[in-house]
């Protein structure tokens, strides 16, 4: 059990696990995730590290058919800049491997901003906390237990 997992549980909110094949190979994680599980890739969602003014990290979610706006990203953190962390320091911070990163069960609570579009779904798929292993919630609940901003942070 990851500890995204484990924090779920804790938090009594319900989630259904999708796993599947992942292909060491493959580095365009999202697009393998929705593929191997048959869903539109803008309801499985990215977790991204990024770093606020150089300073802090933080993550973003957005969806799978999206790239991140690092100026509306800043903007709705309150930041003046925001920038990807590398992979070290991603890992560092989230206890996690790049294409595995869950928004849930980190070493240390992080600030989290979620895409708006999140709202357009009743649930979204997002890492379970490793490659090859999706969770499926209820958006409002992701939004809770991630003490999560929503805005606009995608294009």
């Amino acid at each position: 059990m990851t500890p995204a997992m484990q924090k779920l549980k804790a938090a009594q909110v319900p989630f259904t696990l999708h796993r599947y094949r992942h292909d060491p190979r493959q580095e365009a994680y999202a697009k393998e995730a929705a593929a191997a599980l048959g869903i539109p890739l803008d309801r499985l969602f990215k977790t991204l590290v990024i770093r606020l003014d150089g300073q802090k990290e933080a993550i973003a979610l957005v969806p799978g058919s999206k790239r991140l706006d690092f100026k509306a990203v800043a903007e709705t953190m309150g930041a003046k800049r925001a920038a990807m962390a590398s992979p070290e320091a991603a890992r560092r911070v989230t206890g996690c491997v790049i294409g595995g990163i869950s928004p849930l069960g980190h070493r240390k609570p992080l600030p989290a901003v979620i895409d708006q579009s999140a709202l357009d779904h009743e649930t979204l798929f997002v890492s379970a906390g490793k490659r090859g292993l999706q969770m499926e919630l209820n958006v409002q609940d992701l939004i809770r237990i991630c003490n999560a901003t929503v805005g606009k942070i995608s294009r």
